[in-house]
């Protein structure tokens, strides 16, 4: 049967979410998104051209009819720039579904978890469903889904770090709490990294830079959407046991 991922009632084949910034061009970008077999792409609302027409737009590579755009507000440091780049995003594309991020410094990109719960409150009470980047952290993100996310997305590592998952424990007890889907988001390096999240129990993971400055991101993406599929499966099959002696694989009855 096939394995269906839902967020805010939409229902979605791929659990990889691809971004859309870092790449050469925009026929990279969409060749490496083709690769990935991923349903969602994000958008930096502030840091793509939307209105030039004189200027490559992404649309005319990616269409938004056949993939679902999720705009975001990377770049944003603060509650009110976080607010008006998605209310411009509703305005200009008719956007609901979005994602939110609101970082604390340039140094480490870690999300301002108080302008953050603060900006998701008043966005759920607009109207939007809010996938929402935060910390691994699963009191704040229980504040959130309270708060009215839709999605939450716990960073494995700093945002383009490429350096996997460094607390598996809270991830799994974010995952464990929450009722709307988990998502691992900022940090994922290779395919390896992408199926650890998915065989903690997590709905999917978001991937950026590791898909768009690998030598090769297009092969990169299909590695993603594969990591992805098989640590779903995984996570599905439930694991053996850990033991902490070896067990044989062959019965001792009757040997020769």
């Amino acid at each position: 049967m096939e394995d269906f991922f839902s967020v805010a009632n939409k229902r979605f084949k791929s659990r990889l979410i691809v971004g859309t910034g870092k790449y050469k061009d925009f026929e990279e970008t969409a060749n490496a998104v083709k690769a990935s077999g991923a349903d969602i792409v994000t958008v930096a609302v502030r840091r793509v051209n939307i209105l030039d027409k004189e200027k490559p737009l992404l649309m005319d590579y990616l269409d938004p009819k056949t993939i679902t755009y999720l705009p975001n507000t990377a770049g944003c440091y603060t509650s009110e720039d976080a607010l008006r780049t998605l209310r411009l995003a509703r305005e200009i594309g008719g956007w609901r579904l979005v994602k939110l991020e609101v970082l604390g410094d340039k140094k480490t990109l870690y999300p301002n978890m108080i302008e953050t719960i603060k900006s998701t409150k008043i966005l759920a009470k607009e109207g939007f469903e809010v996938m929402v980047y935060c910390t691994d952290d699963p009191i704040l993100s229980k504040k959130l889904e309270d708060a009215g996310a839709c999605a939450i997305m716990p960073l494995a590592a700093p945002i383009g770090s490429g350096i996997g998952i460094q607390n598996k424990t809270n991830i799994s007890l974010i995952k464990e709490q929450s009722s709307v889907p988990v998502i691992v988001d900022a940090g994922v390096g290779t395919a390896s990294d992408a199926t650890i999240a998915m065989e903690l129990g997590c709905d999917g993971v978001l991937v950026n830079t590791a898909i768009a400055e690998a030598k090769n991101p297009v092969l990169m993406a299909e590695a993603m959407k594969f990591a992805v599929i098989s640590g779903r499966l995984a996570y599905k099959a439930k694991r053996m046991k850990k033991r902490k002696y070896g067990s044989a694989s062959s019965p001792e009855e009757n040997l020769i």
